[in-house]
């Protein structure tokens, strides 16, 4: 909890920073940042709570990283209740992921890196050609070639930007799954990628580092 806190706490300048200076763009960022996270907290806590009949603190502290990765590239153009509605929708689908996806697939990710920060991502990275729509409360998206210095809510389009989303999402999936692949091969030829199951079942801190971390 106290780190999940931290990070919050730290993702302010993150996303408020970015902006690079103090104006009315970097008080949206740091805004929707407090406000897409703590819905995507109670999204998964929800969501949690209807399917296993309980909450619990580990999925809220997920939930809350998921709306932190699925803000982040709206945060300076998105209006706060579309904010809102994308963490609600971030922390829900980040859970059926986690708690149903992984499992069904069976995919090895111990801490749901895959599950909170590429689904989450790839949620908040196509949304933001929803969110930011000025009918939607968004600030639209400024047009430096036709209109420089400003953004012109009558000329968004929706659809176009979505798709613009969404493909660029694609090659990021490629560019990073091919890489990683190539990447992964290479340390599997050198050192192996995965422990055994002797050393899984012994403790990771004994049989690579000699020590016990824990009692």
């Amino acid at each position: 909890m106290i780190g999940a806190s931290l990070l919050w706490v730290g993702w302010f300048g993150f996303n408020a920073g970015s902006n690079l200076e103090s104006n009315g763009t970097t008080a949206l960022a740091f805004v929707n940042t407090f406000v897409a996270t703590a819905a995507a907290t109670l999204g998964w806590m929800f969501t949690e709570w209807l399917v296993k009949g309980k909450p619990s603190l580990l999925g809220m502290i997920s939930g809350a990283v998921a709306g932190l990765v699925a803000i982040t590239p709206a945060s300076g153009f998105a209006g706060p209740m579309g904010s809102i509605v994308l963490g609600l929708v971030a922390g829900a689908v980040c859970f059926i992921f986690c708690a149903f996806v992984k499992p069904k697939v069976g995919y090895d990710d111990a801490l749901d890196v895959f599950g909170v920060h590429c689904i989450g991502g790839i949620i908040g990275a196509i949304a933001t050609g929803i969110v930011v729509a000025p009918y939607l409360g968004g600030t639209g998206i400024t047009d430096y070639i036709k209109n420089p210095g400003s953004a012109s809510p009558g000329d968004y389009d929706m659809t176009a930007q979505v798709l613009i989303q969404a493909k660029n999402v694609a090659f990021t999936l490629l560019w990073s799954g091919i890489g990683s692949a190539i990447l992964y091969k290479f340390v599997d030829l050198i050192i192996g990628l995965r422990a055994t199951k002797q050393a899984e079942l012994e403790g990771l801190d004994i049989s690579d580092h000699g020590e016990r971390a824990y009692n």
